[in-house]
């Protein structure tokens, strides 16, 4: 069951909380009409606060607005996928500079054991579980480079829809892994353990920009199956 609305005050949030939840997760589908009528009878609201999480998820990127027709779910462009993991492999790779230098022990021993319970979590059954494991793995990079938060803050913007909302726009990767990136995936993030581990900066910017060139590769490879098909 659908956890009810709460108070007025925290409203709008929960119900961008929830709009925000349901494109993610593929429940309303890339490109879906959002007819705040429609919104208002699902999260059992008035339409005021669908209003203002729709604008809310339009400065978001996940809805966009069209005029004189309404808003609709965002529909991801395979240019969109490129310049994606252009800018996350430029970013990501400038953190991880920094983070071999700033690493600490503890990190170090996270990043350690998080690869642990990824190799352990391999294949379709587990995606979930190897996605969620996946995303604090890289999310320690931005957290071991206290000296960028710039970096740190553009990475957050760019992993609050990513990657969920390219699994929702490629069906084929929703619920299962891209093709042959199990063990290799595990061995790029043992590269880039190794480099940190070694407090080696151009090692590690280097292991990370190959590992998520190498993934949104095979991504597109993908994306353009899927529209042929």
């Amino acid at each position: 069951m659908d956890p009810k609305p709460p108070q007025p005050k925290l409203l709008r949030q929960w119900v961008t909380e929830r709009l925000r939840s349901d494109i993610l997760d593929g429940r309303l589908k890339p490109g879906e009409w959002l007819r705040q009528e429609q919104l208002a009878q699902r999260y059992e609201v008035s339409q005021m606060p669908v209003r203002e999480a729709l604008k809310q998820l339009i400065s978001e990127g996940l809805v966009r607005h069209e005029v004189r027709r309404g808003a609709r779910v965002v529909t991801v462009t395979r240019q969109d996928v490129a310049d994606l993991y252009a800018c996350r492999a430029l970013v990501e790779g400038m953190a991880a500079r920094s983070a071999a230098s700033n690493v600490t022990d503890a990190q170090l021993l996270e990043m350690r054991q998080l690869l642990a319970q990824m190799k352990a979590h391999l294949g379709p059954a587990h995606i979930a579980e190897y996605r969620d494991l996946n995303r604090r793995f890289h999310s320690i990079l931005s957290e071991a480079a206290p000296d960028r938060s710039f970096l740190a803050h553009t990475l957050g913007q760019i992993w609050a829809a990513f990657p969920s909302m390219l699994w929702s726009n490629v069906a084929r990767t929703a619920k299962s892994p891209l093709p042959g990136r199990g063990p290799n995936d595990v061995a790029e993030h043992e590269a880039i353990l190794a480099a940190l581990e070694a407090h080696d900066p151009d090692r590690a910017e280097k292991a990370v920009r190959a590992h998520i060139e190498e993934a949104g590769r095979l991504l597109l490879s993908v994306f353009e199956e899927q529209k042929e098909g």
